[in-house]
C-alpha cells in the first residue's frame, strides 16, 4: 500500500525540538528523511534532563522522541567535501528543512536566495522563534521564552502566585505542526501550481494560533484576563480540575443533558443544585450568565463535594453518564499503558543502545487508503554515511575523508568538554 508521501525527500539541517518534530512527521507519512549533523552530533543526543542510571551511555531522549526512523549524515558542513556531499543531496530534495537561524545559514551558503537559484523545486522551509521579521528575527529561543512571548505563561497558574510554567515544551512541537503543515501546503502547491516556495513559521507564531481564542476577547473586550488556577478565565462555571478524597485528581468540564445533571447532583447529594436557575442549561454551566460571585460560589461548592468521595466511588459514577463530559488526571507512566492510546496506535516501540525497547509517541494521524507509518529507531551518529554518500556518487576515498575530518572534530571537541568538566 503506498505512503503519502512516498517518493518525496527531506533533507534536515536542525538541533532540538521544533525542525525535527516536523521532519518526523514528515517521515511517519512515508518521507525519506536525511538529517546532516555536525561531527560533535546534535547535542539532544547527550541531553537527558534529570539523571537515571536506565539512561547512562544511552542516548538523549528528547532526541530519541523525534528522530525515530531517520539517516544520519555526520559531516564537517564548513569543509569542502562536506559542503559539496550537502548540495549533492539538495539536488536530488524535495525539502530543505531547518531551525537555524537565518544569519547562520547565510554564512554557511544555505540562504533560500542561494538554494532558490540552484534548486528551484526545492521547497524551503525554515521555522525559528519569533518569526522571520522584526526586530527579534533572529534572537535565540528555547522552548519556554516563546511560551513567555506569546502571553502563555503570564495567564497560567492560580493568581495569587506567580506564573507557571506549562508541564510540557509545547512551543516547539506547536512549532513543529505548522511546520510541518506548512511544507505539506507547499509541496500540494507545487504538485499543482509548478512553484516551489519558502515555508516559514515560529514558535511564537505557532502559540498565539493555540491561543486564539483568549487572545481574540481580550481584544474585543479589552479584558486582561486573570490566570484562574485549576479553571479557564472565559469559562467561569464548574469547568475546572478538583481534588478527590483520596488525593487524585478529576477534570470535570460539561454536563450535556438534564438527565445528566439531575443524576450528578443526586450522586453529589446536591439536591436544591438540581433546580439551581444559574445552572439548568449546558451554557450556563459554562458560566453564561454567572455574577464573579456565583463562579466562586459554584466552583467552591464542586470542590467540597468532590473532597468527599473517592476516586473509585466518582469512577464508577462517571463511567455510567455519557453526557457528562469528564476525565481522570493521569501521569505520564499512566499514559504510557493507557488502553485508548495503545488501541489507536497513538504509542510505539524503539530499540535505544544501553536501554533496549522503549515506548515513545508514534504516528498519530490515520488516513484511510494511503496511511503513514513508523519507520524504525533513532539513527546512531553518521551511520547512513557510507550508503548515502555513496549513492551520490562520492568514491571511497572522499567517504573516508569526510569521516576522518568529522572524528576529527568530534574528538577534539569531546577533549574539550571533558576537560571543562573536569575544571567544573
Amino acid at each position: 500500500m503506498p505512503e503519502p508521501l512516498e517518493g518525496i525527500t527531506v533533507i534536515e539541517m536542525t538541533i532540538a525540538v521544533q525542525g525535527p518534530a516536523a521532519a518526523l512527521y514528515l517521515r511517519d507519512m512515508g518521507a525519506e528523511v536525511i538529517r546532516i549533523e555536525p561531527p560533535i552530533g546534535d547535542g539532544t543526543r547527550y541531553l537527558n534532563g534529570r539523571q537515571n542510571e536506565r539512561q547512562e551511555g544511552s542516548m538523549g531522549s528528547q532526541f530519541v522522541a523525534v528522530n525515530r526512523g531517520k539517516r544520519s549524515v555526520c559531516l564537517d558542513i564548513h569543509s569542502d567535501l562536506g559542503f559539496k556531499a550537502v548540495m549533492a543531496l539538495l539536488e536530488k530534495a524535495d525539502v530543505f528543512l531547518t531551525n537555524f537561524r537565518e544569519p547562520a545559514l547565510e554564512k554557511m551558503g544555505f540562504s533560500y536566495d542561494e538554494l532558490k537559484q540552484k534548486f528551484p523545486r526545492l521547497v524551503y522551509a525554515s521555522v525559528n522563534g519569533f518569526g522571520p521579521r522584526g526586530p527579534d528575527a533572529n534572537k535565540a529561543m528555547i522552548d519556554a521564552v516563546a511560551a513567555t512571548r506569546s502571553g502563555l505563561i503570564h495567564h497560567t497558574g492560580y493568581p495569587d502566585q506567580a506564573p507557571a510554567m506549562p508541564g510540557a515544551i509545547i512551543s516547539d512541537t506547536a512549532g513543529a505542526m505548522q511546520l510541518a503543515l506548512g511544507i505539506m501546503t507547499a509541496l500540494v502547491s507545487r504538485e499543482r501550481h509548478g512553484k516551489a516556495q519558502r515555508v516559514q513559521t515560529s514558535s511564537l507564531g505557532s502559540m498565539l494560533w493555540l491561543q486564539q481564542w483568549e487572545i481574540t476577547h481580550t481584544a474585543m473586550t479589552d479584558e486582561n484576563l486573570p490566570r484562574d488556577g485549576n479553571h479557564h478565565p472565559l469559562l467561569t462555571g464548574f469547568y475546572g480540575i478538583y481534588e478527590t478524597k483520596d488525593g487524585s485528581w478529576i477534570t470535570l468540564t460539561q454536563v450535556l443533558t438534564q438527565e445528566g445533571w439531575d443524576a450528578l447532583c443526586i450522586f453529589m447529594e446536591a439536591f436544591d443544585m438540581t433546580f439551581d436557575s444559574r445552572v439548568q442549561t449546558p451554557g450556563q454551566r459554562l458560566g453564561n450568565g454567572l455574577s464573579t460571585e456565583d463562579s466562586a460560589e459554584i466552583r467552591q461548592f464542586f470542590a467540597d463535594r468532590f473532597s468527599c468521595k473517592t476516586m473509585n466511588e466518582w469512577e464508577a459514577f462517571l463511567k455510567n453518564q455519557p453526557e457528562i463530559v469528564w476525565e481522570r488526571s493521569r501521569s505520564w507512566q499512566e499514559v504510557l499503558e493507557d488502553e485508548q492510546n495503545i488501541a489507536n496506535d497513538y504509542l510505539t516501540t524503539v530499540n535505544v543502545p544501553g536501554v533496549g525497547e522503549t515506548k515513545t509517541v508514534g504516528n498519530v494521524v490515520s488516513l484511510s487508503e494511503t496511511p503513514g507509518s513508523v519507520k524504525g529507531d533513532p539513527p546512531e551518529l553518521g551511520e547512513a554515511n557510507n550508503e548515502v554518500l555513496a549513492d551520490l556518487g562520492f568514491s571511497a576515498d572522499e567517504i573516508s575523508e569526510i569521516e576522518h575530518t568529522a572524528t576529527e572534530q568530534r574528538e577534539e571537541r569531546l577533549a574539550i568538554m571533558r576537560s571543562l568538566l573536569e575544571d567544573v
